[in-house]
C-alpha cells in the first residue's frame, strides 16, 4: 500500500496575475497586442518599409504596455471598473414639483 502526497492549493482567492498585472489588465493587454498586430498587417500590406513598420509597432507596443502597466499599478485589480462605476452615480437628485410627495398615500 502506498501513500499519495497531495498538495494544498493555497491561491484560492488570490487574483489572476501575470508579471505583475492584475485581473482585467491581463486582457487590456492581451486586446492591445492583438491590435498592434492587425496594424502591423495592415501598415505591412499598405507597401511600408518592414524596418518602419516593426519601428512604429515598436513605439506603440512600448507605449501600449507602459500606459496598461501603470493603470495596474494605480487602480489595483477593481479599481478602474470603480472609477467608471462612480461615473455613471448622479453627484445630486433633483425634483421640481411637490408632486412626487404628495401623491404617497397615508397609512
Amino acid at each position: 500500500m502506498t501513500t499519495k502526497v497531495l498538495t494544498i492549493n493555497k491561491g484560492v482567492n488570490r487574483p489572476i496575475t501575470f508579471r505583475g498585472l492584475k485581473g482585467q489588465y491581463i486582457w487590456w493587454l492581451g486586446g492591445g497586442v492583438v491590435a498592434l498586430l492587425v496594424v502591423f498587417a495592415g501598415i505591412y500590406m499598405a507597401g511600408v518599409n518592414p524596418f518602419v513598420c516593426i519601428a512604429i509597432i515598436g513605439i506603440a507596443g512600448l507605449g501600449i504596455f507602459r500606459q496598461v502597466y501603470h493603470l495596474s499599478r494605480t487602480y489595483g485589480q477593481y479599481g478602474l471598473m470603480k472609477k467608471r462605476a462612480a461615473r455613471l452615480v448622479p453627484r445630486r437628485i433633483t425634483i421640481r414639483t411637490r408632486k412626487t410627495f404628495t401623491l404617497w398615500k397615508r397609512t
